[in-house]
């Protein structure tokens, strides 16, 4: 039995699909990439937002595509409001941002596993750029300078 798949293996595959945040934010910079925020509504309004990023919300995207949703990912999402995306804006923004402006799709959640799980998925519906940020949300926020 091949257990290299586990998320947290540290496989190659996930070191393919995951790039630095420093290395994120430069493709951003330079307009290659997009950061896309995937985590739920109520998490971006609790913890806070990354300024210029495109919220996905990877849980309604679940259900939209007709992937079941672990107990875990049901209670998240059912602890916030649900968006009004639906599989059309989906697809519409991933196809503007991917194929439109050929851009790098940078997926980010809080710690960095749901975003792998994101990369995975959206190379699996052929957007061969998307990439998971490490660390995510708590890496960009520790990035930031000291308040005060």
């Amino acid at each position: 039995m091949d257990t290299t798949d586990t998320a947290g293996s540290g496989s190659d595959d996930e070191h393919d699909l995951e790039i630095s945040l420093a290395s994120a934010t430069e493709l951003c910079r330079l307009g290659l990439g997009t950061m896309v925020d995937i985590r739920q509504a109520f998490e971006i309004e609790m913890k806070g937002a990354v300024p210029g990023a495109v919220h996905i919300p990877l849980f309604e995207v679940k259900l939209l595509l007709g992937h079941t949703l672990s107990e875990d990912e049901q209670d998240v999402l059912d602890a916030g409001q649900p968006t009004d995306i639906d599989v059309q804006g989906f697809f519409t923004t991933l196809n503007r941002l991917h194929h439109g402006h050929d851009n790098i799709v940078l997926c980010l959640c809080n710690s960095g596993r749901r975003s792998l799980y994101a990369a995975r998925l959206l190379r699996s519906l052929g957007y061969g750029k998307a990439l998971s940020v490490a660390g995510g949300f708590q890496a960009w926020k520790k990035q930031l300078p000291p308040a005060g």
